[in-house]
């Protein structure tokens, strides 16, 4: 029996094709990043395996607008449960450590404004301020 995706009651054929394709697309992305030196890709386990948070982080060269080699921290997560023992503020202190390794004269990361607790844990870990982005709905 052929399997197709189902969106709001209606069958589209050969969605389930394109699905297959987009996943096999993001994880050969993901794949080839892992090779990459320019990212990094750090996950926290509880010990037996079971994933407790994860965090990436990219370097981009100096540009005529940015002149020094900059270290992103693309998205950082940790379980509810496991935030209060120290595993973000070690993964951030990891890929602090692995910019300045990598010859990067700043790190940086963008928090939503309304989320007050990342701002607060990025602040107590060595990131300030620096600019306002604002945005307007089009």
């Amino acid at each position: 029996m052929q399997q197709r995706a189902v969106h709001r009651g209606r069958r589209y054929p050969g969605s389930e094709r394109r699905h297959q394709l987009a996943t096999r697309a993001r994880t050969q992305r993901f794949a080839s990043g892992l090779a990459d030196p320019n990212r990094l890709l750090l996950v926290a386990d509880r010990g037996d395996g079971e994933v407790v948070g994860c965090l990436t982080g990219t370097l981009v060269e100096p540009s005529a607008m940015k002149p020094v080699k900059v270290a992103t921290l693309v998205s950082m997560y940790v379980r509810p449960a496991y935030r209060r023992d120290r595993i973000g503020g070690r993964m951030v202190d990891a890929f602090r450590a692995w910019a300045k390794e990598s010859g990067a004269g700043s790190a940086q990361v963008t928090a939503h404004a309304a989320n007050a607790e990342a701002i607060r844990f990025y602040e107590r870990n060595g990131f300030a301020s620096q600019s306002v982005t604002l945005e307007a709905t089009l």
